[in-house]
C-alpha cells in the first residue's frame, strides 16, 4: 500500500486549513470535544469527497472516500461542497437490558456537510466525533417521496502503510452444510496486511480490527434499518483501501430485493470506527450509542440469564421429553432462568407434551426457549418447525399460540444473508415477537449491528464460530484458544454473542485444548443476554461446590467493564462489575506458560476467591485479597476471580 499524494488543488486546500485561508467550498475540519480525534474533509479535482482521520495528531486513516451511487445518479463524484451547518454538541443517556454496561452516556460533536450535484440531488454527510469514536452516515435529499435505489457506496477506509488487521472472511452464499452460508462463522485471519485478499474471495465481515502506529481502530456499522442491506469490506486498488461493499446476489428473501431502496429523503446506517488505545476499543459502546432507540414495547418479559441446553453435547438424539425434563431440573438447580429445547421438538415431543414441560418448568421458575427454522427455500435444511415464520399472518398465529402456552422465547436458525429483503425479515420477526412478549435469539445469522438496543427482546445472536463447531471437528477445537482470545476485541465488542460457551468436563470424541478454568472464564468474558451453557448435568456434578455456586450467580447485565491487559488472539484479562462485586477473568490463547501481573486495587471489596488450574480437570480454589499481583497460567489456561 502507499499513501495517496494529492494534486495541486488538494495541497492548496490542506494549506488553507492549517494557515487560515478558507476558499469557498474547499473543505471542513472536524474535531471531538476532547481534541483527541480530528477529521479533515476535502474534495479532489474530480469532485470526489474524501477525509483523513487523526488520533492525537497521528494519521490513522489516509484518503478515505465518502459517497453513494444511486440507480440513476452518481453521488460519489462531480460534487460541489455546498454548505456546512454549525457544529452541534449532542448528548444522550440510555439504558441497556443486557451487556457490558447498563447505563450509558454518549456525547459527540455532530457535523453536517452538504454536497450538491448537477442532478439536483443533495448528498448530506453526517459526521459524529465522540471521545473515542468516529462515525458517518448519508442523507439523500431531493423531490420528497421520489423512490430511489442505491447500487453502491464509495465509502472506504484508507489505512496507512504497515497497518495490520484482524478480520473474519465473508463466506460464499449458499455454500456449507445444507447451503446455510453466510452465517459469520469463519475463523479470524490475524495480524494480516489490510490488502490481503480474503481466502474465500468475498471480502471480510464486521467488526474488523486494525492497528496502525500506536492506535487501534474497530470498524463496523450500526442502525441497519429495513430499507438497507448489510455490508462488508473488500480491498479495492483504485481506492487504495478497504471499501464498503454490498451482499452477493443470492442473499435475499425469496422474491425480495438485494439493494437498499426507499423514498427521499433517505438515510443510511452509520459507519462506525472506535479509535484509541486497546482498552478504549474493548470498552466502547459506539455500536449501541448510534443504534436506533428502543421501540415502544412491554419490556416486563425482558430478563437476561443463563440457560441449560442439551443439544450442543448430546445432539439430535436427546431432543426428547425425558432429557428436556432433566435439563429443566438442571436449570432450576443452578438458579438459571431458561432451558433451550432444540431442533425437531415438534416431532419428537409435540405441542401437547411440550405444554406439560412448559408447565413443569414454570413450577420450577424456569422459562422454555424453543428452536425454529427460519428458512423457506434459500437453503435445504430439513429441521423443524420450519416455514411457520415466513409471513406476518402465520408468524403472529404461531407467536400467539406460543404466548398462550407460556413459552419464554425462540431460537430462530438458518437465515439467508444480508440482502435488503432478508434484513426486513429480521426486523419483522423482532417487532412481531415484541407484541407477544417473546425473547429472540438468532442463529445462523448476520451481525446484530445494534439491534439489541432497538429491540430489547433481542437477547443474543450467534454470528460466530462458537462452541458447537468445537464439538464437530478437532481442528476447530485446536484453534479455540486463540479464537476465544480474539473475540473480546472484535465480534463481542459492540453486540451480544451466543457463543454457547463452557465445557468444564469433556466433549465426546474431541480432545479439548483448553483448561477447565479457561472454560469457566468464558460466560463472564463473553456477553450475551441469554448465555446458553454447553456443560451438561453430569459434567457440572463433577465440579467443586464453589464452582457451582459462582455459576449460579453470573450476571448477564453488567454495570461496568474494565479491560486490564491483553492482545488480540493471544491473551485477554477483563474485569466486569455488577453492583459492588467484581468478576475478573483471564484466558491464555497461546500454548506457552505465562505469568500475568495484575492490579486489583480498583475493586471495592477486600477479599475474594481465585479459581485456577491445578493440573487436573478440577479447578484449584483459594481465598485471596485485592493485594494479589501475579497469576501463573499454563498453556491455553485461564483464571476467574470474584472479589
Amino acid at each position: 500500500m502507499k499513501h495517496r499524494v494529492g494534486n495541486i488543488m488538494w495541497l492548496f486546500v490542506l494549506t488553507a486549513f492549517f494557515f487560515g485561508c478558507e476558499p469557498e467550498g474547499s473543505g471542513v475540519s472536524m474535531t471531538n470535544q476532547e481534541g483527541t480525534l480530528r477529521a479533515e474533509l476535502f474534495l479532489d479535482d474530480e469532485g470526489k469527497p474524501f477525509y483523513q482521520l487523526f488520533h492525537k495528531d497521528s494519521m490513522v486513516l489516509d484518503t478515505s472516500y465518502v459517497g453513494l451511487i444511486l440507480e440513476d445518479v452518481d453521488l460519489s463524484k462531480g460534487l460541489t461542497l455546498d454548505r456546512q451547518k454549525p457544529v452541534q454538541q449532542i448528548s444522550e443517556s440510555y439504558t441497556m437490558f443486557h451487556g457490558k454496561q447498563k447505563d450509558i452516556n454518549y456525547s459527540a460533536n455532530k457535523y453536517v456537510v452538504s454536497f450538491s450535484s448537477e442532478s439536483g440531488i443533495t448528498l448530506e454527510c453526517h459526521f459524529n466525533l465522540s471521545n473515542t469514536g468516529f462515525a458517518f452516515r448519508y442523507r439523500v435529499l431531493g423531490n420528497e417521496g421520489k423512490p430511489i435505489t442505491i447500487t453502491g457506496e464509495s465509502s472506504s477506509y484508507g489505512f496507512p502503510k504497515n497497518t495490520i488487521s484482524w478480520m473474519q472472511p465473508m463466506s460464499k452464499a449458499k455454500t456449507g452444510w445444507s447451503e446455510t452460508n453466510p452465517s459469520y462463522e469463519e475463523h479470524y485471519k490475524m495480524e494480516i496486511p489490510v490488502d490481503e485478499p480474503s481466502p474465500i474471495g468475498e471480502g471480510y465481515v464486521y467488526p474488523a480490527l486494525f492497528k496502525t502506529g500506536g492506535s487501534w481502530l474497530l470498524v463496523s456499522e450500526t442502525d441497519l434499518h429495513e430499507d438497507y442491506c448489510g455490508t462488508r469490506l473488500i480491498y479495492e486498488e483504485d481506492k487504495n483501501g478497504l471499501a464498503v461493499s454490498f451482499p452477493q446476489k443470492e442473499e435475499v428473501f425469496p422474491g425480495g430485493g438485494l439493494l437498499p431502496k426507499g423514498k427521499l429523503p433517505f438515510i443510511t446506517p452509520w459507519r462506525i470506527i472506535s479509535v484509541g488505545d486497546l482498552d478504549q476499543i474493548v470498552e466502547s459502546t459506539l455500536g449501541t450509542d448510534l443504534a436506533a432507540p428502543a421501540i415502544t414495547m412491554d419490556t416486563t418479559p425482558v430478563k437476561g440469564g443463563l440457560a441449560t441446553w442439551s443439544w450442543v453435547l448430546l445432539k439430535d438424539d436427546k431432543i426428547d421429553y425425558e432429557t428436556s425434563h432433566q435439563f429443566i431440573d438442571y436449570a432450576a438447580s443452578m438458579n438459571w432462568p431458561y432451558t433451550l429445547i432444540d431442533v425437531n421438538w415438534d416431532q419428537k415431543i409435540g405441542y401437547e407434551r411440550m405444554q406439560e414441560l412448559i408447565d413443569y418448568a414454570a413450577s420450577k421458575g424456569v422459562k422454555i426457549i424453543l428452536w425454529y427454522n427460519s428458512s423457506g427455500d434459500w437453503n435445504s435444511t430439513e429441521y423443524t418447525p420450519k416455514s411457520k415464520l415466513l409471513n406476518s399472518k402465520d408468524r403472529r398465529e404461531e407467536f400467539a399460540k406460543l404466548k398462550k402456552m407460556g413459552v419464554g422465547g425462540l431460537k430462530i436458525d438458518f437465515f439467508g444473508g444480508d440482502g435488503q429483503s432478508m434484513i426486513v425479515y429480521y426486523h419483522d420477526i423482532l417487532k412481531d415477537a415484541a407484541d407477544y412478549g417473546l425473547l429472540i435469539n438468532f442463529h445462523g445469522a448476520t451481525l446484530p449491528r445494534g439491534w439489541h438496543r432497538t429491540y430489547p427482546n433481542l437477547m443474543t445472536m450467534e454470528s460466530i464460530k462458537g462452541e458447537e463447531f468445537v464439538t464437530f471437528d478437532q481442528a476447530v477445537a485446536d484453534l479455540q484458544p486463540s479464537h476465544s482470545a480474539v473475540i473480546p476485541f472484535t465480534r463481542n465488542v459492540y453486540d451480544p454473542m451466543d457463543f454457547t460457551p463452557m465445557v468444564l468436563d469433556s466433549i465426546p470424541h474431541i480432545d479439548r485444548r483448553t483448561t477447565t478454568t479457561f472454560e469457566l472464564a468464558l460466560p463472564i468474558l463473553f456477553t450475551s443476554g441469554i448465555q446458553h451453557i454447553a456443560e451438561i448435568p453430569e459434567g457440572m456434578a463433577k465440579m467443586p461446590k464453589a464452582v457451582v455456586e459462582i455459576l449460579k450467580q453470573v450476571p448477564t447485565q453488567w454495570d461496568e467493564v474494565k479491560f486490564i491487559q491483553g492482545y488480540p488472539g493471544k491473551e485477554v484479562i477483563m474485569a466486569r462489575r455488577k453492583g459492588t462485586e467484581w468478576y475478573v477473568v483471564g484466558i491464555n490463547g497461546e500454548g506457552v506458560d505465562k505469568s500475568w501481573s495484575i492490579d486489583l486495587s480498583f475493586t471495592q471489596n477486600q477479599t475474594g476467591t481465585l479459581f485456577y488450574h491445578n493440573g487436573t480437570k478440577i479447578p484449584g480454589i483459594k481465598a485471596i485479597d485485592k493485594s494479589l499481583t501475579e497469576i501463573e497460567v499454563e498453556p491455553y489456561g485461564g483464571f476467574v476471580i470474584k472479589i
